[in-house]
């Protein structure tokens, strides 16, 4: 189904999680694009709540407890974030689960939680690109040349996040046919 978000403005966000909980975000990478166009990026490491990692989301993103005990929990580092958020929104790839973990920590912190508006690359990648074997970040930006300089890494993920989202989220076209 086609997607009829058409924005030149929008804020591509992306989470890594330090365990199974949705809360436990470890890492916040955002991207603001205004007018077609990328005008500030944010990355901040934060102690994940709960704090422990899972040998498999360390194995996923590098990320350990070592590298995140003393850095700031949630709620500061969403106070950074979140002028340059301020009414725009959002962009994710496989938006549910981005969407998931801010509410999640929102509740877990008791942060009132506004109506943000999310967007999702992956299903509109999957509308736009049915050919593709799959549609996972990494496929979708490299099969629009866009080649992240790290692999489940907030910020390289919400930059290929946003670059997707520039290509699919355009005036609407028609589904372009398959390559040959």
């Amino acid at each position: 189904m086609e997607n009829r978000f058409c924005a030149k403005s929008f804020a591509a966000i992306d989470f890594e999680t330090a365990n199974l909980q949705h809360s436990s975000i470890c890492s916040v990478g955002i991207v603001i694009v205004r007018e077609g166009r990328v005008t500030d990026k944010f990355y901040r490491l934060a102690r994940p709540s709960p704090n422990y990692y899972t040998p498999w989301a360390t194995r996923v993103h590098g990320l350990t407890y070592r590298d995140t005990d003393l850095e700031p929990a949630f709620p500061r580092v969403w106070e950074d974030a979140r002028p340059l958020v301020r009414g725009l929104p959002f962009v994710a790839h496989n938006s549910a689960f981005e969407q998931r973990c801010l509410r999640a920590v929102h509740e877990r912190y008791g942060i009132e939680y506004p109506r943000y508006e999310f967007h999702c690359t992956f299903r509109t990648a999957a509308w736009r690109f049915p050919w593709l074997v799959n549609h996972r970040l990494h496929t979708v930006s490299a099969y629009l040349g866009v080649f992240p300089r790290f692999r489940h890494h907030a910020l390289a993920d919400a930059e290929a996040c946003a670059a997707i989202a520039l290509h699919v989220f355009r005036a609407p076209a028609p589904l372009a046919s398959r390559p040959r």
